[in-house]
C-alpha cells in the first residue's frame, strides 16, 4: 500500500471512529467547545499552549470548577498590558496551566517578537543558549546538549533541516512571521519523538484568535553595521522589512492570516585563526614541542538576504469542526568571501621554524616560519611552507519549505485530529579555497614561488600577531599570481512526508483521569548529500610536476584590490590583495565544472542517500485528581517507535570486483558496487508529568520519561572506501548506517510560584538525564562486513573472500554519562506604584553538569574535553519598561566557556569556545495609535567568538563581527 493510500485509510479511520463514539457517548454531557475554540494551539497534539481538557468537575457546593482551558483563556483575556510586559505575562500563564514542563516566548502582536531570529528569543529561557554563526545566534544548545539532541516542530510538524545534519540552523525562521515559541523540558506520550535535550515547539497565529476582525502591521528599518566598512565586499548598510495581516470573514468562520519578512544585511567577520597542532611533536631547541598547521588572518565580506512567507487559512463554520492549512517557506542567500593571508604547512619539516615561543605544555605559540632554502628535498621552487594570499567563496544558498492540513472534530466527548504534511529542505554550499602567491620569474617560462616567511605571536584569547617579510610584494600585480582555485561545492536535500491522527476521549465523573487520548504518526524521510570537485593549478606553485601543466595565472587592477586593515584590533597587519576568483578565471577563458570524479573518489563514497520510515502508536491518560485535597493533574503515556533506516550508497571493492559506474566526466570505474545497509528497531518510550497545586499560587511538578534522539542523518550515509593489508578487508569511513538512537532517561522536579494578577513567576527546576551513549569515531579491529551488508571481495590467491580486516567508522555504543543541572527563573511586571508601574525584569539562571569527556588532539597533547554544548553557567536578564507610549528593554545573555565544532579554515574541529556576554538595546516610541518607531543596537559591546586547543595560549580563531543599529518605523492598522 502506498503512503498516500495509507494516510486515506487512517483519516477514515479516524473519523470512523469519532462518529462511533458519538453513538456510545449519548448519555454524556458535551464539554464547553466555545470556552476552548479560540484559546492557543487548539489544534491537537504537540502544542505548546494547549493544557489538557479535564473532567466536568464540581466543588462541594455543586459549583462547576473550571477547566486549566478556561483558566488560561480567562486569565488571557484579563491581560490588558502591552508592550514586553503582555509578552512577560501571557507566556508565564502559559507556562502555568501546561500539562508539561515548558518555558515559553511569544508575541505581543504578530510581527511583535523583538528579536533577530528565534534564537536570540530563545536565549531569554532558562536552560537554552545559542552559539554564533557569522556574528548571529543560530545553533541552539538546551540544558548543555547540542542540536542534534533537539526536536525541532513548526505547528506540530518536525522541521527538516539546511545544516546538513539534524540540529536547525534557527536563522532560517524570521522571528516577524513567528507566534509563539515553546521549549518543552520534559516528554509526554503524544509529542514527536526526537528530544534528548528537549523539543522546540514554534508556533505561527491563528487569525481567527486576533481581536480585530481586519488588522495589517509594516514594519521597515534600515541598519548599520560598524565594522563593515573596513571588510572587503561588505557594505555596511542594509535593512530589514516584515509586513503582515489577518483577516476574519464569513461571521468570524473563516481566518486568513499572511506575512513576510525580508532581511538583508552584510556578511561581516575580522579573524584571526591558527590551526590545529600535529599529534607528533617535534624538536625545536632541544625539546619536543608540538607544532601548528599554520596561522591565518582574513575578512570575510559579503551579503545575507533572506526572504520568509507565511500564509494560514482557517475555516471553522461551527464548534464542532475546524480546518487549518498553513505555510511557510523561507529563502536564504548568504555571498561569503573569506580573503587574506594564510601561512600554512609548518609541520613535518615543511618549514624552518627559528625564534619558537612554547608554551608550558609544549605548544609552539610563536616564533618565524620560513621557506627551506633550496626548495623541499633539495628541489628549486619546490615548497610545502607558503605564505598565501586567500579568497575562498563559504557562500550558502539555502530554503526551508513547511506546510500542511490538519482537521478537528469534536463532539460529546470525542475528538478527533488528523494532519497531512509534507516540508523539505535545500542547502548547497560553493567551498572553494583560492590561493595566490609571491613569484620570481613571472611570465617567463617557468615562474616559481618565491622564498618567504612570517612571524607570528599568539595572544590567547586576543588577537595574536601576523607580519611578514617584504610586505609590499603581496599587493604588487606584478609579482603576484593566482595558484590554485579548488571548488567542492556541497548540496543537501531533506524531504519529509507525515501524518498524524489523534483520538480522544473525555471522562466525565472519574475519581482520577480526565481523558483518554490515542494516535499513530507515520513519517518518510528522504535525505541526500552530495560532494563534487573542481581543481586547477597548485597551491604551493608545483604546476609543472603535473599533467597537464596548469600555470599560475597573472592578475590585474580589474580582479585583485589593494586592501588593508582598519578596525583597531586588526590594523597592524599587512595588506593584501582582494580577489576576484571567478573574474581572474573568466579573464584566462577558463570555467569550472565541478563533477563527482574517480579520481577524487571521496566525491563519489560521500556522496549517498538516506531513508528514514517511521511508525509511532502512543496512548495517554490525562490526570485529573486530588490529593490531601489539592488538584493533582499531569498525564501518564507510552508512545511505541518503530524505524526503519537504510542508505543507499557506493563501496569500494577494488580489483575491478564492482560493477560499472560512471562519474560526472562519464569516466567508467568497475572498482565500486551499490550497497543499501540499514537496520529496523522498535522503542518503547514511556513517560509521565504530575502538577500538584499546593494553593492558587504554587505548583510543584515532577517528570520522569525514556526519550530518545535520532542519530544525525548525514553520520547514517553508507558510503565507504577501502584497502587490502595483509589478506585482509578494510573500510575507512566517518559514517555508519546501522547507528542506533541516543537514548536518556530524564527526570524533572520544579516548584514554581506566580504572582497574582499574571505580574510574574518564580521557579526552580532541578533535572537529571542519564544519556546511554554517544556517536564517536571509532576503529573496529575485526568488523564483520558481510553480515552488515557489505560485500567482502575475493582474495585472487586463496579464492575466498578477504579476512575480515578493521573499519573505521562512526558508532555510539560507547559509553554515555550523566547531565544534571538546576534552572532558576524569575520574572516580574507591574510591581512598582505609580509611574514606575511599567517596568518589569526578567532573570535566569542555568547551572548545567556533566561528567562525559570527549577525547581531542587538537592541541597536539591527548586531552580530555567536556561534553560538547555544555556550559556550566548560562544566564540571561532583561529589563524593561512600558509606558503609554515609550518602551524600552536591554537584554544581557551570559554563558560560560564550553566545547563544540566550530569552522576553523575549511574543517569543522571540536574546540574550546571561551565565554561570552551579548547586550542588545530597543526602544520605541508610539506616535500614535498607527505609527511607532523603533531604535535597535545588537551587540553592544561588539563581543566577539574566541576559541582555542586546550589550553587558552593556544588560540583557535577571534573572530569580531561587529556591532548592528538598526532604526525604522512600524505601521499599524
Amino acid at each position: 500500500m502506498s503512503f498516500k493510500r495509507r494516510i486515506l485509510v487512517l483519516a477514515m479511520a479516524s473519523a470512523g471512529i469519532g462518529l462511533c463514539g458519538e453513538a456510545l457517548a449519548l448519555d454524556a454531557s458535551p464539554t464547553n467547545i466555545a470556552s476552548q475554540s479560540n484559546t492557543p494551539g487548539n489544534d491537537g497534539q504537540s502544542q505548546a499552549s494547549a493544557p489538557p481538557a479535564t473532567k466536568d468537575t464540581h466543588d462541594k457546593d455543586g459549583e462547576k470548577k473550571p477547566t486549566k482551558e478556561e483558566k488560561l483563556a480567562q486569565t488571557l483575556n484579563t491581560v490588558t498590558v502591552t508592550g514586553y510586559s503582555r509578552s512577560a505575562a501571557t507566556s508565564a500563564d502559559i507556562q502555568r496551566y501546561s500539562d508539561k514542563i515548558e518555558n515559553v516566548v511569544t508575541a505581543a502582536d504578530i510581527g511583535g517578537l523583538p528579536d533577530q531570529s528565534i534564537a536570540d528569543a530563545l536565549t531569554q529561557l532558562p536552560g537554552v543558549a545559542a552559539q554564533r554563526i557569522g556574528g548571529q545566534a543560530s545553533q541552539i544548545n538546551l540544558r548543555g546538549l547540542p542540536g542534534n539532541f533537539i526536536q525541532t516542530t513548526l505547528d506540530g510538524r518536525e522541521q527538516p533541516s539546511t545544516s546538513g545534519s539534524n540540529y536547525i540552523q534557527f536563522d532560517d525562521y524570521p522571528s516577524e512571521l513567528i507566534h509563539q515559541v515553546s521549549v518543552y523540558k520534559s516528554s509526554q506520550a503524544n509529542i514527536i519523538e526526537g528530544g534528548v535535550g528537549g523539543t522546540i515547539a514554534m508556533e505561527t497565529a491563528n487569525p481567527l484568535d486576533n481581536k480585530k476582525d481586519q488588522s495589517f502591521n509594516l514594519d521597515t528599518r534600515g541598519s548599520y553595521n560598524s565594522r563593515a566598512d573596513g571588510v572587503y565586499g561588505a557594505n555596511p548598510r542594509a535593512f530589514r522589512i516584515s509586513a503582515a495581516y489577518q483577516g476574519k470573514f464569513l461571521a468570524d468562520t473563516l481566518g486568513v492570516g499572511l506575512g513576510y519578512a525580508q532581511l538583508y544585511q552584510p556578511h561581516v567577520a575580522e579573524q584571526y585563526i591558527n590551526e590545529s597542532y600535529s599529534t607528533t611533536p617535534a624538536t625545536l631547541n632541544g625539546r619536543p614541542t608540538y607544532i601548528n598547521t599554520g596561522v591565518q588572518i582574513s575578512q570575510n565580506g559579503g551579503t545575507e538576504r533572506r526572504h520568509g512567507y507565511m500564509g494560514t487559512v482557517v475555516w471553522q463554520p461551527n464548534d464542532a469542526f475546524k480546518l487549518t492549512g498553513n505555510g511557510f517557506f523561507s529563502k536564504y542567500d548568504n555571498t561569503s568571501f573569506q580573503r587574506g593571508m594564510r601561512a600554512q604547512l609548518f609541520t613535518n619539516g615543511g618549514a624552518v621554524i627559528t625564534n619558537p615561543v612554547v608554551s608550558p605544555n609544549g605548544a609552539l605559540i610563536g616564533g618565524t616560519a620560513s621557506s627551506i632554502p633550496g626548495g623541499f628535498f633539495g628541489i628549486n621552487g619546490l615548497q610545502a611552507f607558503s605564505v598565501a594570499t586567500t579568497a575562498n567563496d563559504q557562500s550558502n544558498n539555502a530554503d526551508v519549505f513547511s506546510g500542511g492540513l490538519n482537521a478537528q472534530w469534536r463532539t460529546g466527548p470525542w475528538t478527533v485530529t488528523a494532519d497531512v504534511s509534507a516540508s523539505r529542505a535545500n542547502s548547497h554550499t560553493v567551498g572553494s579555497d583560492v590561493t595566490a602567491d609571491v613569484y620570481n620569474g613571472l611570465g617567463s617560462g617557468l615562474p616559481l614561488i618565491a622564498d618567504q616567511s612570517v612571524s607570528f605571536l599568539l595572544h590567547g584569547l586576543n588577537v595574536g600577531d601576523f607580519s611578514v617579510a617584504n610586505p609590499g610584494s603581496y599587493t604588487d600585480l606584478g609579482k603576484m599570481a593566482l595558484s590554485s582555485y579548488g571548488m567542492y561545492p556541497t548540496t543537501y536535500r531533506d524531504d519529509r512526508k507525515a501524518f498524524r491522527s489523534s483520538v480522544r476521549y473525555e471522562f466525565r465523573d472519574n475519581p482520577v483521569f480526565a481523558g483518554l487520548e490515542g494516535g499513530v504518526y507515520l513519517s518518510n524521510q528522504t535525505y541526500s548529500a552530495d560532494r563534487a570537485v573542481w581543481l586547477y593549478g597548485s597551491a604551493w606553485g608545483q604546476y609543472w610536476l603535473s599533467t597537464p601543466k596548469q600555470p599560475p595565472l597573472a592578475l590585474d587592477s580589474s580582479n585583485a584590490v589593494k586592501t588593508c586593515w582598519k578596525s583597531s584590533e586588526f590594523k597592524n597587519f599587512p595588506c593584501f590583495l582582494g580577489l576576484n576568483a571567478n573574474a581572474i578565471l573568466a579573464a584566462h577563458g577558463i570555467t569550472p565544472d565541478p563533477q563527482k570524479d574517480w579520481s577524487q573518489n571521496w566525491t563519489e563514497t560521500q556522496s549517498g542517500d538516506v531513508n528514514v520510515k517511521i511508525r509511532d502508536a502512543f496512548v495517554q491518560a490525562d490526570i485529573e485528581t486530588t490529593v490531601f485535597d489539592r488538584a493533582l493533574s499531569g498525564n501518564l503515556g507510552l508512545r511505541v517507535v518503530h524505524t526503519s533506516q537504510y542508505s543507499p550508497g557506493l563501496q569500494q571493492v577494488g580489483n575491478h570486483a564492482g560493477e560499472p559506474i560512471a562519474d560526472g566526466h562519464g569516466v567508467i570505474s568497475t572498482d565500486y558496487t551499490r550497497v543499501n545497509p540499514g537496520q529496523t528497531y522498535t522503542d518503547y518510550l514511556p513517560s509521565l508529568n504530575l502538577n500538584l497545586e499546593l494553593d492558587d499560587e504554587n505548583q510543584i511538578r515532577f517528570a520522569a520519561a525514556k526519550v530518545m534522539a535520532r542519530p544525525p542523518i548525514d553520520l547514517l550515509k553508507s558510503g565507504v572506501a577501502s584497502y587490502i593489508f595483509n589478506g585482509t578487508y578494510n573500510l575507512t569511513s566517518g559514517t555508519n548506517p546501522m547507528l542506533d538512537p541516543m537514548y536518556a532517561r530524564q527526570y524533572d522536579l520544579v516548584f514554581a510560584h506566580y504572582f497574582p494578577d499574571s505580574t510574574g513567576v518564580f521557579a526552580a527546576d532541578a533535572f537529571y538525564k542519564h544519556i546511554d551513549s554517544f556517536v564517536q569515531t571509532i576503529t573496529d579491529p575485526n568488523y564483520d562486513f558481510a553480515a552488515h551488508g557489505y560485500l567482502v571481495p575475493i582474495n585472487p590467491q586463496t579464492g575466498q573472500p578477504y579476512l575480515n580486516g578493521t573499519f573505521q567508522t562512526a558508532y555510539n555504543n560507547t559509553k554515555g554519562g550523566y547531565v544534571r543541572g538546576l534552572e532558576l527563573q524569575l520574572m516580574r511586571t507591574h510591581f512598582l506604584p505609580g509611574s514606575w508601574s511599567g517596568l518589569g525584569f526578567s532573570l535566569n539562571y542555568a547551572y548545567t553538569e556533566s561528567g562525559t569527556k570527549v577525547e581531542s588532539n587538537l592541541g597536539g597533547f591527548p586531552q580530555e574535553q567536556g561534553l560538547p554544548g555544555l556550559s556550566k553557567n548560562v544566564a540571561s536578564a532583561a529589563l524593561f519598561y512600558d509606558g503609554d507610549r515609550f518602551s524600552t528593554r536591554l537584554a544581557a545573555n551570559y554563558r560560560s566557556p564550553f566545547v563544540s565544532a566550530a569552522q576553523v579554515s575549511f574543517t569543522f574541529q571540536t574546540v574550546y569556545f571561551a565565554s561570552e556576554k551579548v547586550l542588545d538595546y530597543q526602544a520605541s516610541y508610539k506616535f500614535n495609535d498607527y505609527l511607532s518607531g523603533l531604535f535597535q543596537v545588537l551587540n553592544l559591546t561588539d563581543q566577539p567568538t574566541r576559541t582555542y586547543f586546550g589550553n587558552a595560549t593556544q588560540t583557535s580563531t577571534i573572530q569580531y563581527f561587529g556591532r548592528t543599529l538598526y532604526a525604522g518605523v512600524s505601521l499599524k492598522f
